[in-house]
């Protein structure tokens, strides 16, 4: 007679169990965070002029501060975001576009796309868009059984 085959393995023994992992909620609140782009990192010219920081980066940089994500980042995040913009400077400014892989690689870390959210298992919510509990109105009090029964039925 044949048998059943062997039985079903442990579920938390597995490598890859079934269940999945719910996201990480962020929610947007609008809030700047983070430093701003420090002056004098850049160097100078042969005439002595600092060198500014590509209106690209600017606005970049802008962008992660005000992402819902920053509101998880800590000291060392901005200081590897810090690094980041110099490479996405000089890519914009000199023209460098072997770095616009590397900040590509480093922007995802941090969940730049909605691809790299749903890897990083994040889900960014907008407080205005978000659907509302619906509010219910608090049942009255109860002080006889039979006006009760009166409003579930009637």
């Amino acid at each position: 007679m044949a048998g059943r085959g062997r039985p079903p393995k442990d579920p938390t023994k597995l490598r890859r169990p079934n269940s999945v992992e719910a996201p990480t909620v962020i929610t947007s609140d609008d809030e700047v965070r983070g430093p701003e782009l420090p002056e004098g990192v850049l160097g100078c010219d042969k005439d002595g002029n600092e060198y500014e920081w590509h209106p690209m980066t600017i606005a970049w940089w802008q962008t992660w501060r005000e992402s819902a994500q920053a509101s998880t980042f800590t000291a060392t995040d901005w200081a590897f975001l810090m690094d980041t913009a110099l490479m996405h400077t000089s890519m914009w400014s000199k023209g460098q576009w072997t770095l616009a892989a590397e900040v590509r690689l480093r922007a995802a870390k941090f969940g730049a796309t909605p691809e790299d959210r749903a890897r990083l298992k994040l889900k960014v919510t907008d407080p205005v868009s978000a659907p509302q509990a619906p509010v219910q109105a608090p049942a009255p009090n109860v002080s006889d059984i039979n006006s009760r029964r009166a409003r579930l039925t009637g």
